[in-house]
């Protein structure tokens, strides 16, 4: 059902905040390109339920299947064979390089969403 729900928004929005700020000061091994990657699948999935009132697993799968098809995308060098490489946010948004560990840290990212929204459902409604 649409609407807004402004707790997801403001997730979203510091999540972007934190997504700049990884891809504009993060030079390193480790944060740059699996803490954005494991944060991008979150902040996707707070971007929809800030309009949504989806289900949890439904919303999940939908981000999760988005990111696995950038990716895929990313192996065919989709960025490339549209012309739009010259286009620095082209390849921000789209990415440019294949890797399978991209897979492994979105479904991370999808497991962490699956954890904390179940578990705040659990101490929303505790047993009777």
């Amino acid at each position: 059902m649409p609407g807004f729900y402004p707790k997801y928004f403001v997730i979203a929005i510091l999540l972007l905040l934190t997504e700049i700020a990884i891809g504009l000061f993060a030079h390193d091994a480790i944060v740059r390109p699996y803490g954005g990657d494991f944060l991008v699948v979150i902040l996707l999935y707070c971007l929809l339920k800030s309009f949504l009132n989806s289900p949890v697993v439904a919303t999940v799968i939908a981000v999760l299947l988005f990111s696995y098809i950038v990716e895929t995308l990313q192996y065919f060098h989709i960025v490339r064979r549209l012309g739009l490489e010259k286009y620095a946010l082209a390849r921000v948004i789209f990415g440019t390089n294949f890797a399978w560990t991209d897979i492994v840290v979105y479904t991370l990212g999808a497991g962490l969403v699956l954890l904390v929204e179940f578990r705040r459902k659990l101490i929303a409604a505790p047993d009777k």
